[in-house]
C-alpha cells in the first residue's frame, strides 16, 4: 500500500471513530452524517492534490454523498469531470488513483465521464440524472463543474424527471408489498422510509421548488408543521439507519430481526412483562414511516398540481364535498374544523363513489391536522355512530376505507384501541404483519368472499356468505379479534369488553351482539379443533357442535377462522388446513341439523361411497372384502371415501405381500402428495418413512396410522415438497421405489440431524414444550409438542418414540410458520410407567432444543 493511502486510511480511521464517540454522547445524526462526508472530503482533496491531478479535471460527489450526507458503511459516489476523453497517461493515473481511493478503505463508486458523456448517460438513464441532480464540487476544475450544471439544468425536463421519478416510486412500493409494515423492513427503500423522502426533494429540486422541508414550506407546498414533522421523521429514519450500519458492521438497510433488539438497546428500549424491547423500537419506526407515507402523498400531489395545472370545475358531491380533477376535496378549508363528522364522512363518500381516485392534497392536509380534534365527545356522537356503520355496512369500498381510514390515523384516533395496536409487532412465527395490518388483511379477506370476482378463490366461503344475512357483523368481529393483543392475558377475553362497548354505542341489536362477541371470544377455537382434535371421534364433534350452539354461530366462526388464518402470512395457509376446517364444518352442521353423532352411521356412509368409486375402477363387488375385514372400524373413520377406495385398489389383492408396498398420488385436495405404505408392522417404522422424508426434504402436513388385525401397518401421509410444487408428478415414481427400498434394508437409522433454525426462530427462539396425558376414554395417551420448526424435527421425535417402542396411531401436524404444534394419539408399555414418561418427556425437550 502506498504511504499516502496508509496515512489516509490511518487519518479517517482515527476521525471516523472521534465522530462516532461524539454521535454517541450528542445522538444527533445529521452532525455524524455531516461530519463523517467532510472527513471523506479532506481525504479526497489531498489525494486529488498530491496527485497532482489535470487543473482540466474535477472531482464530483454524486449521489447521497453529493448530498452532503454519508452514513458509516456507505458507497462513496464520485464523478471524474474531463473537459475531453482522458490518453493513455491521463486514464492510467486516473486508474491509479482509484486504486488509492479504495486504500484508504473507502468503498467508491466511481465513474469518468467528459460533460457531454454526462449529459448523455443522463438522458439514457433516470438514475444517473438522479445523482447528477445532487452534484457537488469535492476538487479541481470550478468552471467545468458550473458548466456541468448549466447544460444539465437546461437539459432537465421537470415534468419527465416527476413521471419516471412516480414510476420508479410505484415500481419499488410494488416491490416491497405496498406496506410500510413489514416486521423486516428495509428503512431506505421500503414505503415510508429514507428515499420517500428524497423522492420528494429530487422531483422539487428538479421542478425548481426548493431542496428543503423549509423552502417547501415557504412555497406553500406544505405548512410549517409539516415541515417540522417531515424534519423530526427524517431525523429519526437516518438514526435508526445509522444504527443498523453499526449493529451490522456493514452497509445494511433492512431491520432484520436480529439486529432489532440490539439497535432497540442503543435506544434505550427494555423488555417488559407484555413486550419487548424490539417492539418498542419497531412501533417507532412504524409510525415515522406512516407519517411519511401521508406526507409524502400530500406533497407529491401538490408539486404534482405546479408541474401539470389542471383547471377542472368543481363538481359539487354535497355541501361539504365536491370532486376535482377525480379528487374528493372539501368544499371549504375549515369543513372539518366546523362539521367534525366530515372527518368519518369523506370516506363515506369515497366508498359511494368508486370512481374517485382519492383525496386531493388539500383535503388530506385538512384531515391530517383536524385528526387531533377527535376526542370522545366526536366518539360520543351519533351522528359519527351512523356513519361508521354505513362505512362498514357499504356495498363497496370498505376495504379501502378502512386501510385510508388507517393510515390517516382517523381509525385509531376513533377506537382509541385499536390506536394501541398500529405498527405492533407480533413475534409468534407465524403471523407476518403487524397486529392493525393482520386485522385489515382479515377484514379485506372477508370481503374477498363477497365480491363475485374473487369467487373462484374460496367458492365455499364465497357459497356461505351468499347466504349469511348482515353480513357487516362478520367485519365488526374482525375488526376486534385481535384487538386486545399486546395488553397481557387472553387477548381473545379481554377483546370482548371492547366489542361489547362499541356494539351498545353503535346501537347494534343484542342478538347481533351476542355473535360478535361469541366471534372474538372464540376466533381461534375452530383452527385448534380442526387441527388438533380427532375428527373421526363422535364426541369431539359433539362438544364443537354444542359450544356453536347454531349454524349461524358455526357459519359465522368458520368465515372468520378461514379469513383470520389466511390473513396471519402467505405461508400459513395450505389445502390441508382448507380441507380439514371445511370437513368440521360439514360434520359439525350435520349435527346441528339434528342428526346425532354415529360411528356406525358414519361407517355405512363411507362404505358405501368408497364401494361406488371402486366399481369406477372396475374392480368386482366383492373383491374388496377381504382387505376390509383385516380392518376396524377406527380405520374407516380416519379416512375419507376417496382414500379408502384409492387405498382398497393398491393393495386389496396384496393383504399378506412379503414385501413393503408403497402407492403416491396426487392429494385430491390439489397440494401435495399422498403416500400410502403397507408393510408388516414394526416398532421403528413410523422412524424409518419420516427418516426418509427428512432426507428428502419433504415437509409432512398429515399422518394416519393404522394396524391391520393381522399385524400389518397401513399408514398414510400428505407431504408436500416446495422444490416440486408445481409438479408433483415428477417425484411420485422416486417415492414409490426409493421408500419401498428402504423399508425393504434392515439398516440402522440414521442419527436425526439438528437441523438449522431460520433467522426468525433464531431471534426469537420458543420455548419448547411437551405434553402428555391420558385422552378422555383412557385408551391412548395425547402426546403434544410445540417447538421452533427446523429440518428433522419430526424424525427426531420419532426416533425417540420408537427407542421407548410406543405406538402411534395418529399424527395431527400444524406449521404455524416458523412454529409447529403438533399432536400425536400413542400408546406402549413403557407410558404405564411414571417414570418412562419423565424420561421420555425429558428426551423429547432434548431434541426440540437447538
Amino acid at each position: 500500500m502506498p504511504p499516502l493511502a496508509a496515512t489516509l486510511k490511518k487519518q479517517l480511521k482515527t476521525q471516523r471513530l472521534t465522530a462516532l464517540a461524539a454521535f454517541t454522547e450528542d445522538q444527533r445524526p445529521d452532525r455524524l452524517l455531516a461530519q463523517l462526508r467532510r472527513n471523506v472530503d479532506a481525504a479526497l482533496i489531498q489525494a486529488w492534490t498530491d496527485y497532482k491531478m489535470p487543473a482540466s479535471a474535477t472531482l464530483v460527489a454524486v449521489g447521497g454523498y453529493g448530498r452532503g450526507e454519508l452514513f458509516p458503511f456507505s458507497d462513496v459516489d464520485v464523478l471524474v469531470l474531463l473537459s475531453d476523453a482522458p490518453d493513455e497517461a491521463l486514464q492510467a493515473k486516473l486508474e491509479k488513483l482509484v486504486q488509492l481511493f479504495w486504500d484508504m478503505g473507502l468503498e467508491i463508486g466511481h465513474s469518468i465521464r467528459t460533460v457531454d458523456e454526462c449529459l448523455s448517460e443522463a438522458a439514457a438513464d433516470i438514475t444517473v440524472q438522479t445523482c447528477l441532480l445532487e452534484a457537488r464540487i469535492v476538487a479541481g476544475n470550478a468552471i467545468l463543474f458550473s458548466t456541468l450544471l448549466k447544460r444539465y439544468r437546461e437539459a432537465l425536463d421537470p415534468t419527465a424527471f416527476f413521471e419516471a421519478k412516480m414510476l420508479e416510486l410505484r415500481q419499488r412500493h410494488t416491490k416491497y408489498e405496498d406496506t410500510p409494515y413489514s416486521l423486516e423492513p428495509n428503512c431506505k427503500e421500503s414505503p415510508g422510509g429514507m428515499r420517500d423522502l428524497q423522492v420528494i426533494l429530487w422531483v422539487a429540486r428538479a421542478a425548481g421548488l426548493g431542496d428543503s422541508w423549509s423552502k417547501l414550506a415557504k412555497r406553500g407546498l406544505i405548512t410549517p408543521t409539516e415541515a417540522r414533522q417531515l424534519t423530526q421523521k427524517e431525523r429519526a429514519l437516518k438514526d435508526i439507519r445509522i444504527r443498523l450500519h453499526l449493529e451490522a458492521g456493514r452497509r445494511e438497510d433492512r431491520l432484520v430481526f436480529d439486529l432489532q433488539t440490539p439497535i432497540a438497546k442503543t435506544f434505550g428500549f427494555k423488555t417488559t412483562d407484555t413486550r419487548r424491547a424490539s417492539e418498542y423500537l419497531m412501533q417507532r419506526y412504524y409510525l415515522a414511516a406512516k407519517t411519511v407515507t401521508q406526507l409524502n402523498a400530500i406533497l407529491m400531489q401538490n408539486i404534482e398540481a405546479q408541474l401539470f395545472p389542471q383547471h377542472s370545475v368543481p363538481r359539487k358531491i354535497n355541501e361539504r364535498f365536491n370532486e376535482l380533477n377525480g379528487f374528493v376535496d372539501i368544499s371549504h378549508d375549515d369543513t372539518f374544523e366546523t362539521a367534525p363528522s366530515a372527518m368519518l364522512e369523506v370516506f363515506l363518500v369515497m366508498a359511494e363513489n368508486p370512481e374517485l381516485k382519492g383525496m386531493s392534497a388539500r383535503t388530506m392536509r385538512a384531515l391530517w391536522h383536524a385528526r387531533l380534534n377527535i376526542d370522545n365527545a366526536f366518539r360520543r356522537d351519533p351522528v359519527n355512530h351512523q356513519l361508521f356503520m354505513k362505512i362498514i355496512q357499504a356495498k363497496q369500498g370498505v376495504t379501502n376505507a378502512f386501510r385510508r381510514m388507517n393510515q390517516t390515523s382517523i381509525l385509531g384516533r376513533y377506537l382509541p384501541n385499536f390506536r394501541h395496536i398500529v405498527g405492533q409487532m407480533q413475534h409468534d412465527l407465524f403471523h407476518v404483519y403487524t397486529v392493525d395490518q393482520h386485522i385489515l388483511m382479515v377484514l379485506r379477506n372477508m370481503r374477498r368472499f363477497q365480491r363475485s370476482e374473487h369467487a373462484h378463490e374460496y367458492p365455499f366461503c364465497s357459497q356461505l356468505i351468499a347466504n349469511f344475512s348482515q353480513p357487516w357483523i362478520l367485519l365488526v368481529a374482525a375488526l376486534f379479534h385481535d384487538i386486545a393483543k399486546g395488553r397481557g392475558g387472553d387477548h381473545s377475553q379481554l377483546g370482548i369488553a371492547d366489542a361489547r362497548q362499541f356494539c351498545q354505542q353503535h346501537e347494534i341489536s343484542p342478538e347481533n351482539t351476542e355473535l360478535i362477541e361469541f366471534l372474538v371470544q372464540h376466533h381461534l377455537s375452530m383452527s385448534q379443533v380442526a387441527q388438533k382434535r380427532d375428527l373421526s371421534d363422535p364426541d369431539v364433534i359433539a362438544q364443537f357442535a354444542a359450544s356453536v350452539k347454531d349454524e349461524r354461530h358455526l357459519t359465522a366462526l368458520y368465515l372468520l377462522t378461514v379469513a383470520d388464518i389466511r390473513g396471519t402470512s402467505p405461508k400459513v395457509w395450505n389445502a390441508w388446513k382448507g380441507k380439514l376446517l371445511e370437513d368440521l364444518y360439514r360434520m359439525t352442521l350435520r349435527v346441528l341439523g339434528g342428526e346425532a353423532p354415529s360411528a356406525d352411521r358414519e361407517l355405512k356412509n363411507r362404505q358405501q361411497e368408497a364401494i361406488k368409486t371402486l366399481r369406477l375402477y372396475g374392480m368386482d363387488s366383492d373383491a374388496h372384502e377381504a382387505f376390509w375385514q383385516s380392518l376396524d372400524l377406527s380405520y374407516f373413520l380416519r379416512h375419507d371415501a376417496s382414500e379408502i377406495a384409492w387405498q382398497t385398489r393398491s393393495f386389496f389383492d396384496k393383504i399378506d405381500s412379503p414385501i413393503p408396498l408403497v402407492k403416491c398420488r396426487l392429494a385430491p385436495i390439489g397440494e401435495g402428495v399422498q403416500v400410502a405404505v403397507y408393510v408388516k408392522d414394526k416398532n421403528d417404522l413410523f422412524a424409518r418413512i419420516c427418516s426418509y422424508f427428512d432426507e428428502k426434504s419433504f415437509s409432512i402436513l398429515d399422518a394416519k396410522i393404522h394396524t391391520t388385525k393381522h399385524a400389518y401397518a397401513l399408514d398414510s401421509f400428505l407431504i408436500s415438497a416446495p422444490m416440486f410444487a408445481h409438479n408433483y408428478r415428477d417425484i411420485i415414481n422416486l417415492i414409490e421405489h426409493e421408500l419401498a427400498e428402504l423399508l425393504s434394508s434392515e439398516q440402522a437409522l440414521p442419527s436425526p440431524s439438528r437441523g438449522r433454525l431460520s433467522r426468525q426462530s433464531r431471534t426469537f427462539p420458543l420455548v419448547p414444550t411437551v405434553n402428555l396425558r391420558p385422552d378422555e376414554r383412557g385408551q391412548y395417551y395425547l402426546l403434544s409438542i410445540s417447538a421452533n420448526d427446523r429440518n428433522g424435527l419430526l424424525y427426531s421425535v420419532s426416533s425417540i418414540l420408537a427407542k421407548y417402542q410406543i405406538n402411534l396411531h395418529t399424527a395431527k401436524i400444524m406449521t404455524l410458520g416458523e412454529r409447529v404444534e403438533d399432536v400425536f394419539l400413542v400408546d406402549g408399555q413403557a407410558l404405564n410407567n411414571p417414570r418412562n414418561q419423565i424420561q421420555l418427556e425429558t428426551e423429547l425437550l432434548q431434541a426440540l432444543r437447538v
